[in-house]
């Protein structure tokens, strides 16, 4: 395939036999041959900037509360006379209810509005953070009620990212996507960032029960403020479903059907390779830095890369909107942002496969991880615009499986690591799972909709 086939400039209508239809949101409720009334969701541009923001403290903190736990690990197995895998056990709960909610979590969302699935999910997930650590005084072993609320949490947060695909899909232009996308991206490594400094100060200054409470009543205070400002008094809005709406969106028949587009099994495919390269190098990187430099400042590598990545997510969504509003294609722009974050971003991979000072080391992972940002403007807004009617749902079924692929590359890696001891052989696995990623992507990726069997889409009125 020619670059200028990959990387083209003419946009395109979506193509339905005798229509022309715009890949815009729209409710069709006529019969087969009538013309579809076009009714959009979309945000007023004074309302989107507002959800903007909230969204991104909302992401901002829930890699708060999600983080709390790692980072009091120590002092909690101390406290508590926890081993190294007990400690393992407790922090691996989050990762097995997250996976089991995030297809059911984006299909409620695909119908009910994403705006209510996240603030009811994270008044949740902000209730079980500020009552952990009176959940570890219980009468039961600490270890098992500490476990359990891992779960739980990883079962509420589950919803967040499919949510924000059904949201951004309902509610935002096509030509706005990739920066309210990159924008949530850049809050989920701000809120690591937050949760390393400050909370490492609270911890050290008033026990690991602070961090804790200091996650969860800030989550509730964004619940609280949700609530009060963007949706009190919209909770009475009616959602119009035609008799052919979402509601059977998730038949067998229609996920088969649309799983036999070969433009949607790249995306997935794209996604899994990407999830697993990236859950891999955050899991690796501070054993990569302690183990190659022992003498080097810690808090260099585990905070410039992150810097650098809100960043560059923030630069990445703005450029592709600004593609997009142009008039570039679509499939083009997303093609090019994936391009970017698993094509150049490996490059930097590589280089790290030779010995190098520890400023060169810092460099380049920072590179690496700030291009890796890129997908929020790729694969991550591809679903939305594949299938808008149910993205929630199949962006929590891409997710699901590339956690479980994420543990099993985060695994197989440290299996190279104990065995050939060389860190080489790591990072050219990532490349190599990022370069086949990204090879399918290229060669099948659209952006046309695939979700015609139903032209209504959620309406509000």
């Amino acid at each position: 395939m020619a670059l200028w086939q990959i990387f083209g400039e003419t946009k395109h209508n979506l193509e339905v036999p005798g229509k022309n239809i715009p890949n815009k949101v729209f409710a069709y409720n006529g019969s087969e041959g009538e013309e579809p009334q076009r009714q959009t969701a979309i945000w007023p541009r004074p309302l989107a900037q507002k959800w903007t923001v909230m969204l991104f403290l909302g992401t901002c903190l829930l890699y708060c509360a999600r983080m709390a736990m790692p980072i009091c690990a120590v002092n909690m197995a101390t406290t508590f006379g926890w081993s190294k895998t007990q400690s393992g056990v407790v922090m691996g709960g989050f990762f097995w209810g997250y996976c089991f909610t995030q297809v059911l979590g984006g299909h409620v969302s695909d119908r009910i509005g994403g705006e209510r699935v996240l603030l009811l999910a994270t008044t949740s997930w902000a209730s079980i953070t500020s009552c952990t650590p009176l959940l570890a005084q219980l009468g039961i072993s600490s270890l098992t009620s500490m476990t359990v609320a891992r779960f739980l949490m990883g079962l509420l947060q589950g919803v967040h990212y499919p949510s924000l695909a059904s949201l951004c899909s309902q509610r935002v232009d096509e030509g706005e996507r990739g920066f309210l996308m990159s924008t949530m991206g850049s809050g989920s490594y701000m809120g690591t960032l937050m949760v390393g400094g400050l909370g490492s100060v609270m911890l050290e200054r008033y026990g690991w029960e602070s961090v804790f409470y200091g996650a969860g009543l800030l989550s509730g205070l964004w619940s609280l403020t949700v609530w009060r400002f963007l949706l009190r008094g919209q909770m009475n809005t009616n959602q119009v479903l035609s008799s052919h709406g979402s509601s059977s969106g998730l038949s067998k028949k229609r996920w088969l059907k649309m799983f036999k587009q070969p433009s949607v099994c790249a995306m997935v495919f794209a996604h899994l390779c990407f999830s697993s390269t990236c859950y891999s190098l955050m899991s690796w990187l501070p054993t990569f830095f302690k183990d190659t430099y022992p003498h080097a400042k810690g808090w260099v590598c585990n905070v410039i890369p992150w810097l650098v990545a809100i960043a560059s997510a923030l630069f990445g969504g703005i450029i592709s909107d600004h593609l997009i509003q142009q008039g570039f294609r679509t499939s083009s722009v997303r093609k090019m942002m994936q391009f970017m974050s698993m094509g150049v971003s490996s490059v930097f991979l590589l280089l790290l496969c030779r010995p190098l000072s520890f400023p060169s080391a810092v460099i380049f992972v920072s590179a690496a991880v700030g291009l890796a940002t890129f997908n929020s403007s790729g694969v991550s807004v591809n679903v939305q615009d594949l299938a808008p009617s149910c993205a929630g749902a199949l962006f929590g079924f891409m997710n699901m499986c590339g956690a479980f692929t994420g543990l099993v590359l985060v695994y197989v890696s440290g299996y190279l690591i104990e065995v050939t001891a060389s860190w080489g052989y790591v990072f050219s696995l990532f490349t190599m799972v990022n370069t086949m990623g990204l090879g399918v992507f290229l060669m099948f990726g659209e952006a046309n909709r695939v979700d015609l069997w139903n032209l209504s889409e959620v309406t509000r009125v």
